[in-house]
This record gives structure tokens, sequence and C-alpha cells, in this order.
């Protein structure tokens, strides 16, 4: 074979899926997509890949297929139905789906792939748009050792951090913990930056020092420029993360774990994006404040 590795097909070339499908052309393979958006077929095909008409097009010869849309029902509308995935995909190709979805949503699919002879491994990554771009995502896997090892050199294309966390639904349950987190951390920041603005410090001095201590993070690398410019172009949107406060306080009640500030945190979401500003960046949590301390907009 002049080419070993394996052929992949891409489904969902969004604000993720494009960056993460460049990075494995980069990386030498070769890369079959689809998506509804013209514009990001022709963006696929203008960086070395190939534009398929149809679902079922982009996964006939695939070794791997790889899935990024936004939610549960576009992963069952993709992968369900005469047209979708599974009734497409050769037996024995390997489904990877990076979307982030309930973890029941992935359960269901490995079972039903499982009868046509397909591999699931649910594999929902964090970074946002800046990790997808740079491959140094975060990715949480599903399902089993074997399709976790031999989808390995594919997830070292996308990311840095690739951990399989336990059988399928894993991925998404800790994928969920990750929402909580950067949720809550994003409102906690929000809340500072008002507070700072409103005492009259310098905001910029404050936050570059408070992110050298132990009030330092990641969300507040990442985003303190949004905050200091108030630039909310988005990287992951309000709602996108409004989804996924729902799939974390949902998943929660199922196993009997309280999230009292995780539950406040995805009513402020929802109440972002119920103002307007669901296409707005998460970093937009900002304005919620803002509004409730009676601060300009």
């Amino acid at each position: 074979m002049s080419n070993a590795l394996p052929k992949i097909a891409w489904i969902g070339l969004g604000i993720m899926g494009s960056p993460m499908s460049e990075n494995l052309l980069k990386a030498g393979y070769d890369v079959t997509g689809f998506t509804l958006e013209r514009e990001k077929l022709d963006r696929l095909a203008a960086s070395g890949g190939t534009a398929a008409g149809s679902i079922a097009e982009a996964v006939r010869d695939a070794d791997v297929v790889i899935t990024m849309v936004p939610a549960s029902p576009q992963v069952e509308a993709i992968a369900y139905g005469p047209d979708g995935i599974l009734e497409n995909a050769r037996s024995g190709a390997l489904l990877i789906d990076m979307s982030s979805i309930t973890p029941q949503t992935s359960v269901d699919l490995a079972k039903a792939a499982k009868d046509k002879g397909i591999r699931v491994l649910d594999a929902p990554v964090s970074g946002g748009e800046a990790g997808a771009i740079e491959a140094v995502l975060s990715i949480m896997v599903g399902g089993e050792q074997a399709d976790f090892d031999q989808a390995r050199p594919v997830f070292e294309a996308l990311g840095k951090t690739i951990v399989l966390c336990g059988p399928h639904g894993s991925g998404q349950t800790v994928k969920a913990a990750n929402q909580l987190i950067v949720a809550v951390n994003i409102q906690a920041c929000a809340e500072a930056v008002v507070f700072l603005e409103k005492s009259g410090v310098d905001l910029k001095a404050a936050l570059d020092v408070l992110n050298g201590g132990l009030a330092g993070s990641t969300v507040l690398t990442r985003k303190k420029d949004n905050f200091i410019g108030r630039d909310f172009k988005p990287g992951f949107r309000i709602d996108l993360h409004h989804k996924d406060m729902g799939i974390v306080t949902d998943a929660a009640r199922n196993v009997g774990a309280a999230l009292p500030v995780g539950a406040a945190v995805a009513q402020l979401v929802a109440s972002l994006r119920a103002q307007g500003d669901g296409g707005l960046d998460h970093s937009a949590l900002l304005r919620a404040v803002e509004r409730l301390s009676g601060a300009r907009i």
C-alpha cells in the first residue's frame, strides 16, 4: 500500500470540525468530508481534502468515520436511517463521535453500531476553537481499549491530552463535568471583572496578577482578552454551553449527584440565551453580570 494511514471520513465541518480535519490533512491522512455548508466543503477541498455530496458518499470507503456536530439530535440524524452512517459505512469501520452529547446517546449508538459490525468511540473534546486550531485539545474517550489504541494516532494529530475514561458514554460524562467546571469558572471570572471595574481598578493589571496565583486558570488565560476588550466573537457559543449545562444537570440527577452551584450557573446561561446572546462566546456571561449590576451593556 502506498499509504498505510487509514482513510478518514469527516462529518461536520463547523468551528471545531474544520480546523480539526485540516490537522489530519497536515498529518498526511486522506480525508473525505461532508457538511451542510458549501463554503466549508470548499475550504476542506482547498486544504487538500475531498468534498463528498452526501454522508453515504463520504463514509463508503472510510476506515475511520469522525463526526463533530452540535448535539444529540444531529448525531442521531447523521448516524441512523437509510442515508446515515450505520447503513453506509463498511463493516469493521471505526466510528469516532467527537460531538458533545448525552452519555446515553453514546451508549445507544455503540449498541446500534455493533449490530452492523461498526466499532464506536465517544471522544468529546475540550479546548475550544483555539485548541482545535493548535491541535492541543483534551480528548476524553469512552469505549474499548483495543479501539482506543487503534485510534490513538488519529487523536494525536488533533490533541495533546488523550485519555480513555472507561466504557461507552464515559467520555461524554467527563465532558459534561468539564463543561460544569468551565461555566462556573467563567461566571466567577465575570463577577470578579464587574467588581474590579466598579471599584476603579486597572482591569488588565488585576487579571494579570490574579492569573499568576491560585485564582489563575486556563479559562482566565484564554478569556482574559475577551473580558478586557468585551470581544464576544464565538469560540464556543452560549447556545452550546446551554445545551451542555442541560446534559450535566440531567445526568447528575440520574446518578443522584447534587450540583447547587452548577444549577445556578445553568440558569444564568439560560437567561443570557433568553436575552438574545446565545450566539456569543460563553465569556459573554460577563454581560449577564453587568445587567444584574446595572452596568452599561
